[in-house]
């Protein structure tokens, strides 16, 4: 089996294939031989250092996959032969970044036939983000005007589909050379960031979702109508901007994504009705893990990329 681990931190250069034993999965576990792995901005932040969730290296990164049920010890969920995706353990150590991963059955499901494994596995960690930032926290129902910033990157282009599909009014901040990818995914009004201030273009907003940070989630105070709610994914642990949203009189919710076989499954039924498509921007096989690394590094991405073994 190989698996891709981190020996030091530093650029993505250190990230190197290494042979290692195949998991065993433990009752209630399934063993997957995977097929696709998708990556995250966070891995790329977890291997530069910038936090310890993994604790010191060498460890191995990875959360989104997709593959093939091999085992199925004590659990009646899967058998042999499934084809199945999700985000395991986050934010415990899934070691996803391999040929073969023990997860939780729970924090499966079966992949709907409409996707690839690539796309598959392009889904869990930004739909369930998306998911649990509108339905859980957001509540957004038809009728509501959303504003989603960052509506071209992995969680945005995700949440444009979901806000859309509970009939939502969806605005989307995002660069000009994204319109035209933003509004094929739904979007009513595309506001592009580097020609417009988002503060000065919109009003009476009910859920804000941020995917960007910095000034981004202070400056939307402005643009919610009153009792308004921020929902954001990146200031969650951001204990005076939740005062000041409190202070003004409106709600404030910091997403931090859980494996969620509920959320999971309503995922996959807005891709089988057609309501929801993931876009993958590139593909890697695993030998080019650091170029993949590297680009997740420049940002500005275009959906997702994923890898392949």
């Amino acid at each position: 089996m190989r698996a891709i681990t981190q020996r030091t931190l530093g650029s993505p250069e250190v990230l190197t294939v290494v042979e290692v034993p195949e998991p065993r999965p433990l009752p209630t576990e399934v063993l997957v031989r995977v097929k696709a792995i998708g990556l995250n901005p966070l891995e790329a932040r977890l291997r530069a250092g910038e936090f310890p969730l993994l604790g010191q290296p060498p460890f191995t990164l990875g959360w989104d996959i997709s593959g093939v049920v091999e085992q199925t010890p004590g659990t009646w969920r899967f058998r042999p032969g499934d084809e199945v995706f999700g985000m395991p353990l986050f934010p415990r150590a899934a070691n996803a970044y391999a040929e073969v991963v023990s997860a939780p059955a729970l924090h499966l499901a079966r992949k709907p036939t409409s996707l690839s494994h690539v796309e598959a596995a392009a889904l869990p960690i930004v739909g369930l983000t998306a998911w649990q930032g509108l339905v859980d926290l957001g509540g957004v129902s038809e009728g509501d005007r959303v504003l989603v910033h960052g509506g071209g990157g992995g969680v945005g282009h995700v949440a444009i589909q979901i806000a859309k599909a509970l009939g939502a009014y969806v605005i989307t901040t995002a660069s000009g050379s994204k319109r035209q990818f933003v509004e094929g995914l739904g979007a009513d009004e595309v506001i592009d960031y580097t020609r417009a201030d988002f503060a000065e273009e919109v009003r009476g907003i009910d859920v804000v979702l941020d995917t960007i940070g910095g000034d981004t989630a202070e400056r939307s105070l402005d643009v919610l109508r009153p009792g308004g709610h921020l929902v954001t994914a990146v200031a969650e642990e951001d204990a005076a901007l939740a005062t000041t949203y409190e202070a003004a009189g409106m709600r404030f919710s910091g997403i931090a994504v859980d494996p969620d076989p509920v959320a999971l499954r309503g995922l996959v039924a807005l891709v089988e009705q057609g309501r929801l498509r993931v876009h993958v921007q590139g593909t890697f096989p695993f030998e080019r893990v650091a170029d993949a690394h590297r680009l997740l590094d420049e940002g500005h991405l275009q959906g997702k990329l994923v890898l392949t073994p």
